[in-house]
């Protein structure tokens, strides 16, 4: 009988040692998880088809890696950083936004660098004719000319300057309807609500609804060029390196190019 107790004894003593044991091996589970990471990527609205097209491409050698993505004006986008959004990476189009996340040391060092840059172009409604120079905006069947927001909208901040530059500005000033990015530039040129827009070329690549009726000199504006750069907030700055530099590989070059952007 005794015997019988001893054997209970020490059978007993095993089972608790091994739900001891099996323990750890449960808490563990949230390193595991930690495995799948998901980025957010705020980006110029300019970016939005070639960004989209390039996400699954990542997607397919980095399975463990979602791609969100927060599409605006870089203005916009520059304020949200700074007032505590989250995000992973930031995409602008111009250097100004990044320069004064730069500044202000919001940026990780070292990981800012530049994946490409576009041109300037003036558009009309498919339909418009007679539209052949930049000066043909004073004309009086101009009425309404659609440019970003060029406080916050770079695509406007060239615009502007271009206007600027070859002394129209005076002329067109009371026609201008500003957007909120150059996406709704190019919208209220489709649809009519506008008879010209300043947009990229690569917004009007897009479009079967307008034409391109010139494109802007580049030396009437600054250079059109689309900064990268890690959040120095980030969460996963190790993912976000990755894909900074996957935008820089051969794969995502050849859907930039696809879609009229200038390799730098």
């Amino acid at each position: 009988m005794n015997r019988r107790r001893i054997i209970a004894l020490i059978g007993t003593t095993i089972v608790s040692l091994i739900v001891a044991t099996a323990i750890p091996t449960v808490n563990s589970a949230p390193v595991v998880a930690q495995a799948n990471t998901t980025l957010l990527v705020s980006a110029a609205a300019s970016l939005k088809d070639v960004m989209e097209e390039i996400k699954p491409l990542y997607q397919q050698s980095k399975p463990g890696t979602t791609i969100n993505y927060n599409f605006g004006s870089s203005g916009a986008l520059q304020q949200q950083i700074e007032q505590g959004a989250p995000a992973d990476i930031f995409i602008s189009a111009a250097k100004r936004q990044v320069d004064a996340l730069e500044a202000k040391g919001l940026l990780l060092p070292g990981t800012r660098t530049i994946i490409a840059k576009n041109r300037l172009v003036l558009v009309v409604p498919k339909n418009i004719t007679g539209v052949t120079s930049f000066f043909n905006l004073k004309d009086a069947k101009i009425k309404k000319i659609a440019i970003g927001e060029p406080r916050s909208v770079p695509a406007g901040q060239y615009g502007e300057q271009v206007l600027q530059k070859l002394k129209i500005l005076p002329d067109v000033k009371s026609k201008l309807v500003y957007a909120n990015n150059v996406r709704q530039v190019l919208a209220s040129v489709e649809s009519g609500n506008a008879d010209a827009g300043l947009v990229y070329a690569t917004d009007a690549k897009i479009s079967d609804k307008v034409k391109v009726v010139v494109a802007s000199d580049e030396k009437y504006h600054s250079a059109i060029i689309y900064p990268i750069a890690v959040v120095k907030s980030s969460k996963n700055t190790v993912a976000a390196k990755d894909f900074v530099q996957f935008l820089s590989s051969d794969q995502a070059k050849a859907v930039l190019k696809k879609y009229g952007f200038i390799l730098p």
